[in-house]
């Protein structure tokens, strides 16, 4: 990635984005298309794009060409820590008094992410949310979750995983854990949560 090919447009950072998410996945550009709701030919056209700055490798298996993101590249990995540190700016406007609630939990956790209809849907029932913590942090977590229940701003009731470092790796092939590593929005620490992904796809 040179200083020349650095700009990208909004559809390369949504395909860029998709396939570091989905670690366990490769996809063809037809695929892609169909999952992200775009143009065939204008996606493989991008995918292209993509891999010449690095940020996607490709494999060829049979008649088609498979792309999956560049995890061993540093430059590749740097820009995916930038993207996912402005996923907090792409929160929906419903989830605007979550999100400020779930500020409180900063200082004692590793990683925080939203996930579920919640962020797709302003029709939800509740908000699912993800920490990651030491567990000798669970006392002040447990008096935070109090005090935003007891709060009442927060409209729906909102349900925590808690779980710690050590938990993610021996679940990273659980169907609906995979799930919640790949469909969300990161509230707290991008940078931790690339580095969680990293290690879930080798």
């Amino acid at each position: 990635m040179t200083v020349e090919n650095i700009q990208f447009t909004k559809i390369e950072i949504q395909i860029a984005k998709y396939l570091f998410k989905h670690y366990k996945e490769r996809y063809n550009a037809r695929q892609l298309a169909r999952t992200l709701a775009i143009n065939h030919a204008h996606t493989n056209k991008l995918c292209n794009v993509l891999l010449e700055k690095k940020l996607l490798v490709k494999e060829d298996i049979g008649n088609s060409i498979y792309f999956s993101y560049n995890y061993e590249n540093n430059l590749a990995i740097k820009f995916m820590e930038y993207m996912l540190s402005l996923e907090e700016k792409e929160f929906p406007k419903w989830l605007n008094v979550v999100l400020h609630n779930l500020q409180k939990f900063k200082q004692c956790i590793s990683l925080g992410l939203v996930f579920g209809s919640s962020i797709k849907n302003k029709d939800f029932n509740d908000i699912d949310v993800l920490i990651v913590y030491d567990k000798k942090k669970a006392k002040k977590i447990k008096k935070i979750k109090e005090e935003i229940r007891k709060s009442d701003l927060v409209e729906k009731p909102i349900r925590y995983i808690d779980i710690t470092e050590k938990d993610i790796i021996p679940n990273k092939e659980d169907k609906v854990f995979y799930n919640i590593l790949t469909n969300n929005l990161i509230f707290y620490n991008a940078e931790k949560y690339v580095e969680v992904i990293k290690k879930c796809h080798k």
